[in-house]
């Protein structure tokens, strides 16, 4: 007999958190060990402002750079729409699930505005490695 699978799961209410949600053998998890992006900090202080409304976190920029190169990820507009459905890019970069992301131009403001005269990328990458 053919049973009729019906969508009454989508509406379920469940209580996880992203941490399990996430794999444990996830490659996210893996670099997350590795690095410690907080040393990134003292690179990108010289590009924060003492005035107006607090920017965007710019560990969260150079994070999406690196979920886009790791995951193979033809463009930056791509790799934002990625983030907002998967998990495991959203606890990487230590956004919840209701967090805001970036917008695509905030992207390309500060790569032009911020990041043109700066080698944020190159110290940032080098400490990486």
């Amino acid at each position: 007999m053919m049973s009729k699978q019906f969508v009454n799961g989508r509406n379920q209410f469940t209580m996880l958190t992203k941490d399990e949600l996430v794999p444990q053998n996830h490659l996210v998890r893996k670099i997350d060990a590795a690095i410690d992006f907080s040393l990134i900090y003292p690179i990108v202080e010289l590009t924060y402002s003492t005035l107006g409304c607090p920017r965007n976190d710019l560990i969260i920029l150079i994070k999406s750079v690196f979920i886009q190169y790791l995951f193979g990820i033809r463009s930056m507009r791509q790799a934002i729409k990625e983030v907002e459905t998967n998990m495991a890019y959203r606890w990487f970069l230590g956004l919840g699930s209701m967090d805001h992301i970036p917008y695509f131009s905030t992207f390309g403001k500060n790569y032009v505005r911020r990041f043109a005269q700066t080698t944020i990328f190159e110290e940032s990458f080098s400490y990486i490695l």
